[in-house]
């Protein structure tokens, strides 16, 4: 245990690794478009346009909470479905990042921890990106900005933590299990429809089934979605008991995930 403490401690001494990894990762993944960075904004914002059509316009909102306007349920939506994004799209890379990057793993003297760590980075700063799309909608949309909102950086620490917490996890066993990246997908699109990110917690269905309800509590990213939703949508404050308990999990996988990892690096060579 100590050692991983240890472990974790020294990754500080590679933060200039970690910034030169992100900073390369981020050109290289506009290097040869058109619009290059701006891309940051367009997604969301085109990502955005798509589920208002969808769930606004076709799928009616019903939650009393939408007052019937898909305009304010398109911004609910958003509220959910960016930092979603980093989430999934962190998973899903982490899960194939050693093997991608195998001719660095199999440097003697190279920290392999750091490309899963890159990769969560790199995505947290396409969700920054992004962000400003989301506040930009909420006056335009109908809604007003309240102090509540300077505790969104508190959300996205809790996020950020569970994301590496688990991309650690998942990138150290997909090395020895091959078939968990494939898996994974089917997970991730299940998890999404498990979490309030289409729907509100307050669903009429929702609150008549303990079942239910005890569901999307023992879910984190039930905790971590309703974060920004009380920060950016409804403006309330943001249920600190819940998040905190969340970001004691997030503590909890950030260790296991690391302490996996740990155990397993000296095989990352041979398998990748």
């Amino acid at each position: 245990m100590l050692r991983i403490f240890k472990r974790l401690k020294e990754l500080y001494k590679y933060r200039a690794l970690i910034q030169n990894l992100v900073s390369r990762e981020l050109k290289a993944r506009y290097r040869g478009t058109v619009f290059g960075f701006l891309w940051s904004f367009l997604n969301p914002l085109l990502l955005m346009i798509v589920y208002t059509v969808v769930f606004g316009f076709i799928i009616r909102p019903r939650d009393p909470a939408f007052e019937g306007s898909p305009w304010l349920y398109a911004l609910f939506l958003f509220c959910g479905v960016l930092p979603w994004v980093w989430f999934s799209s962190s998973s899903l890379e982490s899960a194939n990042v050693l093997m991608v990057q195998g001719n660095l793993i199999k440097k003697l003297l190279f920290p392999a921890e750091v490309l899963p760590i890159v990769v969560v980075t790199s995505n947290l700063v396409h969700f920054l990106f992004g962000l400003p799309v989301l506040l930009i909608f909420v006056p335009i949309l109908g809604k007003g900005f309240t102090p509540y909102l300077l505790f969104l950086p508190l959300v996205i620490l809790v996020q950020f933590v569970f994301s590496l917490g688990f991309s650690l996890l998942i990138s150290a066993l997909t090395v020895h299990f091959k078939d968990i990246k494939d898996i994974l997908a089917n997970v991730l699109t299940f998890w999404f429809f498990a979490s309030p990110i289409i729907y509100p917690v307050t669903f009429e269905t929702i609150q008549k089934s303990k079942v239910l309800t005890l569901f999307l509590n023992l879910n984190p990213m039930t905790h971590i979605m309703q974060g920004y939703q009380n920060c950016v949508f409804y403006g309330t404050l943001i249920r600190w008991k819940k998040l905190g308990v969340t970001f004691l999990v997030a503590l909890v996988l950030l260790f296991v995930g690391y302490y996996i990892f740990d155990r397993l690096r000296e095989s990352f060579p041979e398998e990748v």
